[in-house]
C-alpha cells in the first residue's frame, strides 16, 4: 500500500516515514502544496496524510484538486489546527478522517489502515478471492486454509494485483507501488519480475488456481 505524507515540518515527516514503512507501507513524502500536487496528478496513492497549514498556502487546496480531478485518494488530514470550520470545511471537500496533533502513530496507522479498507476493500479486514484469503490486519495469506509465507513485497505486489482484479495494470504502476520514488533509479524491472516470479511459485506450490496472467507489452492482469 502507498502512502504520501504531505507535511513540511521535516521531524514529523520522518517519524511518520518510518512507522509506516515498519508497517509494510511504501512512502513518499512532499512538503509543498506544489509538490504534493505534481506527485498527485503523476501517481496514484492508497492514503494521503495531509497538513493544512503549508508553507506555500492552505493544503485544503489539494483536496479541492484531487476533487476536480476526480482521484479516488483516501484522505486523512493531520493538523495541529483544530478549528471546527476547518474540521468541516474538510470533511465536506472528501477527506475520510481528522486527526489534530499530536497524536500516536499507532493510532495514525490504525486510521490509514482503516481508511485503505474503506476504500479498496469495502470496509473488511479479509479479501477472499475463491482459494485465496488475505487477513489485512495480520498482512497473511492463506490457501485452502494454509498459511503462504510471502516477504513484504510479494504481499505487496499481490494486494495491489487483487485491488485491481480484472484490470490490467501497467509494470511502470506496479514498480511505483511497490518502491515509490526509489523506481526512478531502476534501469529495468527486473526486481519487478522477480518478486512476481517468487509471488506466482509459492501460490502455485500452495496448488491455488494461476490467476496472474502476463499481459505482453502491457502488464499483468488478477483474473478471478
Amino acid at each position: 500500500m502507498k502512502v504520501l505524507i504531505v507535511e513540511d515540518e521535516h521531524e514529523m515527516s520522518k517519524s511518520i516515514m518510518q512507522y509506516l514503512r515498519q508497517e509494510s507501507y511504501v512512502c513518499e513524502v512532499a512538503s509543498t502544496i506544489d509538490s504534493a500536487e505534481e506527485k498527485i496528478m503523476l501517481h496514484d496513492y492508497d492514503c494521503i496524510l495531509l497538513d493544512i497549514t503549508l508553507p506555500d498556502g492552505n493544503g485544503l487546496t489539494i483536496l479541492e484538486k484531487l476533487k476536480k480531478e476526480g482521484k479516488l485518494e483516501g484522505v486523512i488530514i493531520i493538523s495541529a489546527k483544530n478549528s471546527i470550520d476547518d474540521k468541516i470545511k474538510g470533511l465536506n471537500l472528501g477527506a475520510d478522517d481528522y486527526l489534530p496533533k499530536p497524536f500516536h502513530l499507532a493510532e495514525l496507522g490504525a486510521r490509514v489502515s482503516a481508511v485503505i479498507r474503506r476504500k479498496r476493500f469495502d470496509g473488511n479486514n479479509t479479501i477472499k478471492v475463491h482459494e485465496i484469503t488475505i487477513d489485512l490486519l495480520a498482512k497473511s495469506v492463506s490457501v485452502y486454509g494454509k498459511s503462504v509465507e510471502l516477504t513484504r513485497k510479494e504481499y505487496d505486489l499481490l494486494i495491489f494485483l487483487v485491488s485491481n482484479k480484472n484490470r490490467v495494470v501497467t509494470k511502470n504502476a506496479i514498480a511505483e507501488h511497490l518502491s515509490g520514488d526509489e523506481a526512478e533509479v531502476f534501469d529495468n524491472f527486473d526486481f519487478l519480475y522477480s518478486h512476481m516470479k517468487n509471488l506466482k511459485k509459492k501460490l502455485s506450490e500452495a496448488s491455488c488456481t494461476d490467476y496472474i496472467k502476463t499481459i505482453y507489452g502491457l502488464g499483468y492482469k488478477f483474473e478471478a
